[in-house]
């Protein structure tokens, strides 16, 4: 099996010393990454990125995701092959086609929102202008997919290197491992690391988070959401376990409001 590696999902919105803070703390605690998500209302995630790494020496860092219509296609491929060299390659790109709420932000750059399949084109443009950058500097940045739909998850699988599984936070479990059938298939023998994000850890869901994702507790429970995590240290690590073994996912981010909470997890089943 591929071993676990873990992400702590964050935004660089606290100002620059909580951030660089933020950053050291996840190497301390042995997270993989630093992940910076996108959106006009906070630092752009390429800044963020670059000052993370700056003030660490290990932490890979990656976008979580770049939204295809906040900038052009060769613009995002610009950003990504210049943190991959300036991070002396660990930086990880996260390209996905953003949420409905991103359609103003768009007009506000002045670039078009786009239909969904025009969304994907830009994703799998970026894809390709990253390889033409990177190979014309002898690097390679390693690029992940948030796939939710069909033609994302072919798109994945015939280009990215990680697939987070993305969906519904109620999406049922045999739906997900359909999914990962579905990119297995489309890969054809392509390796995929595959991925997934942890919204809630514990029997508690956030007032902030419950807003977020639009469930309480008691529905992620009911459902067996996969975007929960809970018991303890013993459950949650078969849990983890539990999904590598049937669903194939070894990368798993958690927001950063979980950061201690979800250490033990780290420190236990990191490279195993």
């Amino acid at each position: 099996m591929t071993a676990f590696r873990f992400g702590v999902v964050a935004a660089a919105q606290q100002g620059g010393a909580r951030w660089r803070d933020t950053a050291r703390r996840a190497e301390e605690l042995g997270y993989s990454t630093l992940l910076s998500p996108d959106n006009l209302h906070i630092p752009t995630p390429t800044a963020a990125l670059a000052t993370a790494a700056a003030v660490t020496d290990r932490l890979r860092v990656g976008s979580f995701v770049l939204a295809s219509p906040l900038r052009t296609a060769r613009a995002a491929a610009w950003e990504a092959h210049s943190l991959t060299t300036l991070t002396e390659g660990r930086f990880e790109l996260g390209l996905g086609t953003g949420l409905p709420s991103m359609r103003e932000q768009a007009e506000e750059l002045g670039l078009p929102y786009g239909s969904a399949g025009e969304r994907l084109d830009a994703i799998s443009a970026t894809i390709d202008h990253v390889r033409r950058l990177d190979g014309e500097a002898h690097t390679h940045t390693p690029v992940m997919v948030a796939a939710g739909g069909p033609r994302a998850r072919r798109l994945a699988a015939a280009k990215a290197d990680i697939v987070t599984l993305a969906g519904g936070v109620l999406t049922p479990r045999d739906e997900f491992a359909a999914h990962v059938e579905e990119l297995r298939s489309a890969a054809d023998g392509r390796e995929l690391e595959l991925a997934m994000n942890i919204f809630v850890v514990g029997d508690e869901v956030p007032a902030w988070m419950r807003g977020f994702i639009q469930a309480d507790a008691q529905a992620l429970i009911e459902n067996d959401s996969l975007t929960m995590l809970r018991g303890g240290v013993d459950d949650m690590a078969a849990e983890l376990e539990r999904r590598r073994a049937e669903l194939g996912v070894s990368y798993v981010s958690v927001n950063s409001a979980f950061i201690e909470e979800f250490a033990p997890l780290v420190a236990r089943l990191s490279g195993t």
